[in-house]
């Protein structure tokens, strides 16, 4: 049985890993070695951020009606409670782009909910 080199096999599957490394800063675009550790790090990463990119969007919400809820004399938690009670179903992020886009409707949100409180 004739040996097999893998000189062609080998440099397609360098190329393709080193085209996912374009753009690494020094070696780690460069050198396969290098790239193959960063790709590994930063598959990781990416996994892991996708989960973390939904806390930090609630989180962002959540200021925003924070904000926009104090600016009508109310706090975020009782804002919330209110709409509750009242049985409006808006999501935050609904709640958030309202807040920032509509302040006239976010404010009789505000009063709803002030109303299903008392």
């Amino acid at each position: 049985m004739p040996r097999v080199k893998t000189g062609v096999v080998r440099r397609r599957r360098h190329k393709k890993l080193l085209k996912r490394a374009k753009g690494f800063w020094g070696l780690r675009s460069i050198s396969y070695r290098r790239a193959k550790e960063t790709l590994l790090n930063a598959a990781e990463h990416s996994y892991a951020d996708r989960k973390k990119k939904k806390r930090e969007y609630r989180k962002l919400w959540i200021t925003r009606i924070n904000a926009a809820a104090r600016q009508n004399g109310m706090r975020y938690s009782e804002f919330m409670h209110g709409l509750k009670l009242a049985g409006v179903a808006l999501n935050r992020k609904v709640l958030a782009d309202i807040a920032v886009r509509n302040p006239e409707v976010f404010a009789k949100l505000v009063e709803i909910s002030r109303s299903a409180r008392s």
